[in-house]
């Protein structure tokens, strides 16, 4: 007995040994990037390689194999895969954010060599297109112009279409529209223009205009407003419908008053992922508003233009002064969708419902 119960203390020694291992220090994954990364560059100046992204590729290799072979050596096998899990996660991390950043920087850094307040208040009218000169006001108005009607079109019907499939939807009618709305969402941005064409103009007798785009541009963007605000509605807990029907509140209003407050930052967002979506579409722009250098702030008569448009007609024209013009047309492009989010965020979260006293 009393051998027994000198044993107990070893056991317990050994069993809290068992369960404590080595780790690697914290700074390892650092260590190992910056590593990996003189590596790969070492491996693609010695193999003679003169491409960034091949040095990439095996940086992001090396890297990977790294964390195995010594997450493996330390802390054993269950550990290592583990490590190339999260390894594997940040380096397709790094490889979705490099091209964005690239983009973004090569777009400000050769756009801001134009963009000035002359450019954004000017058109092209009387300026040749292989001279230097021109603006882009008249591109701005007719993107600002037609991408504000399709969102008027487009958000209102893709937002009723959400409610009744969430709150009234069943049977064939329902499925009926959903199948419709996932065929929608893969239409290529020129076939809406080719069916705007062949109703609106052809078969009713309408000329170019900026509403002709708009239309088009409204059936790329219903399908995405429904989709995303199906989800966002999809969200609510049901308890705050519940307790909402039973004080007696009538159904539409729940929806109005409960519904749609909780679930406005989501329907923010997917309106602004759908407007983003058609701000960038040339195709039905080509076809329908035809382009202009002259400003038209008429959108239901004569030709217009946008900022898609502008940017492929300048960077067709090749000169010099036409590329820089379109880098010029593409910053503001940007910087138009980026001040719309901001926007509607900020409207997003004004509206919400508060959360606390």
């Amino acid at each position: 007995m009393s051998h027994a119960i000198q044993d107990r203390p070893v056991a317990t020694v050994k069993r809290t040994g068992s369960l404590s291992s080595a780790r690697l220090p914290r700074w390892t994954p650092v260590a190992v990037a910056a590593g990996s990364i003189a590596a790969g560059i070492g491996i693609g100046v010695g193999a003679g390689w003169h491409s960034k992204v091949q040095w990439g590729m095996i940086a992001a290799l090396l890297f990977v194999l790294t964390t195995y072979a010594l997450t493996t050596k330390v802390e054993g096998s269950r550990q290592a895969k583990d490590n190339v899990a999260t390894s594997l996660v940040w380096v397709c991390f790094v490889l979705a954010v490099v091209p964005l950043v690239s983009l973004a920087w090569v777009t400000i850094s050769k756009g801001m060599a134009v963009l000035d307040g002359y450019f954004l208040s000017h058109s092209m009218n009387g300026v040749l297109d292989a001279e230097a000169g021109g603006g882009v006001y008249h591109a701005l108005l007719g993107t600002i112009e037609q991408v504000g009607i399709a969102t008027l079109i487009a958000a209102p019907i893709g937002l009723l279409t959400a409610v009744y499939l969430v709150e009234y939807g069943g049977g064939r009618l329902a499925q009926a529209v959903t199948f419709f709305v996932d065929v929608m969402t893969g239409i290529p941005s020129i076939v809406a223009g080719l069916f705007i064409l062949a109703t609106w103009n052809l078969m009713l007798g309408f000329g170019p205009s900026g509403f002709a785009g708009a239309m088009a541009l409204a059936i790329l963007m219903m399908p995405v407003v429904v989709r995303s605000t199906e989800e966002m509605l999809k969200l609510v807990p049901n308890e705050l419908r519940e307790a909402s029907l039973a004080l007696g509140i009538p159904k539409w209003r729940t929806i109005l008053k409960v519904v749609l407050p909780t679930a406005i930052g989501g329907i923010t967002t997917g309106v602004m992922l759908a407007v983003a979506r058609i701000t960038g579409e040339t195709a039905p722009v080509l076809l329908l508003v035809f382009g202009t250098k002259l400003i038209n702030p008429n959108p239901f008569e004569g030709a217009q233009s946008s900022l898609p448009l502008y940017v492929y007609e300048q960077y067709a024209v090749g000169t010099d002064a036409a590329v820089s013009r379109a880098w010029g047309a593409a910053l503001v492009l940007i910087a138009f969708v980026m001040i719309l989010n901001l926007v509607a965020r900020g409207i997003a979260r004004w509206k919400a419902p508060k959360t606390g006293r």
